[in-house]
C-alpha cells in the first residue's frame, strides 16, 4: 500500500480520495495527481486509449486502482484530464519559442534560428506523440482534437504572425497579410519533417529537421525582405 506522511503520521494513499471532498490544495491530492496524469500519459502515448487498462496506470503510477477512480471517476475523464494536461504543456512548450525578441541579430541570421527553434518545438517527439494520440482518438474525443487545435497550432500561427507583423514594423520584411505570411512561414520551415515525424518517427533526425527550417527560412525571406 503506498503512503504519505500527515501530522507525524503515515496515512495511505487510498485514504486521500476517500473524503467526502478532497481539497485540491492538499499535497497529497495534488501528488497522487501528479503521479497518475504523467503515468497515465505514458501508458496512453504507449498502447493508445483502447488497449491501456486503468491496472496498467496504477502499475505505471505507483497507486491502488481505486485511487485513480475516486480521483477521475472513468476511464474517459482520465483520458480528458490527461488530454487536457498534455495539450497545455504542448501549448506552453511551443508557444515559449515563439515569443522571443525581434531585431536583435541579422534578419538571415534571426529568421533561421528561429525558424529551427520552431521546428525543433514541433517536431519534438513527446509533442508529436500527443499530436498523435489525439488524431488516433478523434472519433472517440472529437471535443480534444478540437481543443488542441484551439490552443496548439492556432494560436501558435497567431503568435508567428504578431512577430511577423514586428519585423515588418522595423522595416526588414514586407508583410501585408500576417495570418497568410505565418501560414506560409510554417509549413515552408516544417514541411516534410513533420510529415515524417507523425509517419516514420524513425526516419527523422535533429539534423534533417535543422536542415529543412534553414532553406524554409531561406525560402521565406526571399519571398517576404524588404525590396
Amino acid at each position: 500500500m503506498h503512503s504519505s506522511v500527515h501530522n507525524g503520521t503515515v496515512a495511505p494513499l487510498d485514504a486521500i480520495a476517500d473524503d467526502d471532498e478532497p481539497t485540491r490544495a492538499d499535497p497529497r491530492v495534488i501528488r497522487s495527481r501528479e503521479l497518475i496524469l504523467d503515468a497515465a500519459l505514458t501508458c496512453f502515448l504507449r498502447g493508445g486509449y483502447v488497449s491501456t487498462t486503468v491496472d496498467d496506470i496504477a502499475l505505471e503510477a505507483g497507486v491502488a486502482k481505486r485511487t485513480i477512480y475516486n480521483l477521475y471517476g472513468t476511464k474517459d475523464e482520465l483520458f480528458r484530464a490527461v488530454a487536457s494536461w498534455a495539450i497545455e504543456t504542448a501549448e506552453r512548450f511551443v508557444v515559449e519559442r515563439v515569443q522571443s525578441p525581434v531585431g536583435v541579430l541579422l534578419l538571415s541570421e534571426e529568421i533561421a534560428g528561429f525558424a529551427v527553434a520552431h521546428a525543433r518545438a514541433v517536431v519534438n517527439s513527446r509533442v508529436i506523440s500527443i499530436r498523435r494520440l489525439l488524431i488516433a482518438e478523434v472519433p472517440r474525443f472529437p471535443e480534444l482534437a478540437a481543443e488542441y487545435f484551439d490552443r496548439v497550432p492556432r494560436r501558435v500561427m497567431t503568435a508567428i504572425a504578431d512577430r511577423l507583423q514586428r519585423y515588418a514594423v522595423l522595416g526588414t520584411l514586407e508583410v501585408p497579410e500576417p495570418q497568410d505570411a505565418a501560414h506560409h512561414f510554417t509549413y515552408l520551415v516544417l514541411g516534410e519533417a513533420l510529415d515524417r515525424s507523425l509517419f516514420a518517427p524513425d526516419s527523422v533526425d535533429d539534423a534533417q529537421v535543422e536542415r529543412a527550417a534553414r532553406r524554409g527560412a531561406d525560402a521565406f525571406i526571399r519571398a517576404y525582405a524588404t525590396r
